[in-house]
């Protein structure tokens, strides 16, 4: 910020004059330093309360900074956690955290949809700065690990854990179809969402089932948990199995809260992590100094209070905390 100041030309006429003029050059010189210096204090200021608007910026990679926003890929399909509401805006629980931590970086965090088996493969192309979708951090994901075959399938990401949840199993309200627990699947139609842990653990007891010889799972796997639902909710599975967030939100709210019910504990308690590329380190230690400074402000936990998940808060950002 420049100082700016305007100059009046005077013409001298007499001698009195021109000593009244040298006064009042005088004057108006000691006028100018002390506008100048109020100026510059006021730039100071302002620059202080750009400071105090966005107080962890520095910590952000000079490229990010400069363009002012975070590029966030997410499945934006799954309530409450992202969703889009009826005006066609992106809400729920990230998107409203997202808004917090932008405040703390002086960015904005602009959420773009995608398939949530593909995101990962869009941050190691870079068509994403970060992977924010209700993504559980595990092992397999921040070493590159296909959870399936176990085989490399490119580079692993790194996770900022900012959300505990586990897996539930959910039916048609008043039919349940004997259906307790994961081991009442056998022999089964469960819908899930493709790439999620749900879809792991259905694999995963399907082979218990197979070798016990009780019937196979059938298991279908859509591009999102809303088609699950509706697989479910049309009849055309037995269940239905998500994020005990998620499921829990479906049940309360899906037909006026007559479509669907919990069956069983929820299993897998595991972080929710923000993913990002293991090369961005400053990039993920500023997200992670941004979250513990609304955990500590209170933020977060109004936001996790705000969604009904409040079971779910954790107390400290961590990285890679899952296994």
């Amino acid at each position: 910020m420049t100082a700016s100041t305007t100059r009046r030309p005077f013409t001298a006429r007499t001698r009195t004059s021109r000593l009244t003029a040298v006064g009042a050059i005088a004057v108006a010189g000691a006028l100018m330093l002390t506008a100048c210096g109020d100026q510059t204090e006021g730039a100071k200021k302002e620059e202080g309360s750009a400071t105090s608007a966005a107080p962890l910026a520095d910590k952000l990679p000079a490229t990010i900074r400069d363009k002012g926003v975070i590029k966030v890929g997410s499945d934006i399909a799954y309530p409450p956690v992202e969703f889009k509401d009826d005006a066609g805006k992106t809400v729920g629980i990230d998107p409203d955290l997202a808004d917090a931590l932008g405040k703390q970086l002086g960015v904005k965090f602009e959420f773009e949809n995608g398939t949530f088996d593909t995101l990962i493969t869009g941050l190691r192309s870079k068509r994403y700065d970060i992977a924010m979708s209700a993504m559980t951090d595990t092992k397999d994901r921040q070493n590159g690990i296909d959870s399936e075959t176990q085989k490399k399938v490119g580079e692993g990401v790194d996770f900022v854990d900012y959300f505990t949840a586990g897996v539930s199993i959910y039916t048609k309200k008043g039919d349940d179809k004997g259906i307790k627990s994961w081991s009442d699947l056998c022999g089964k139609k469960l819908a899930v969402q493709r790439g999620t842990v749900s879809e792991d653990l259905a694999k995963a007891e399907n082979t218990k089932c197979e070798k016990a010889k009780k019937g196979k799972i059938t298991i279908e796997a859509f591009d999102n948990d809303l088609e699950a639902q509706t697989r479910l909710r049309a009849g055309g599975a037995d269940a239905g199995s998500s994020d005990f967030p998620v499921a829990a939100y479906a049940v309360k709210t899906s037909g006026g809260g007559k479509d669907f019910q919990i069956v069983g504990e929820q299993v897998e308690a595991a972080p929710y992590g923000i993913a990002v590329a293991k090369s961005n380190t400053q990039l993920r230690d500023a997200i992670q100094a941004a979250l513990d400074a609304i955990i500590k402000n209170g933020e977060y936990g109004k936001i996790i209070s705000k969604w009904g998940v409040d079971a779910g808060a954790v107390t400290e950002a961590k990285i890679n905390g899952g296994s």
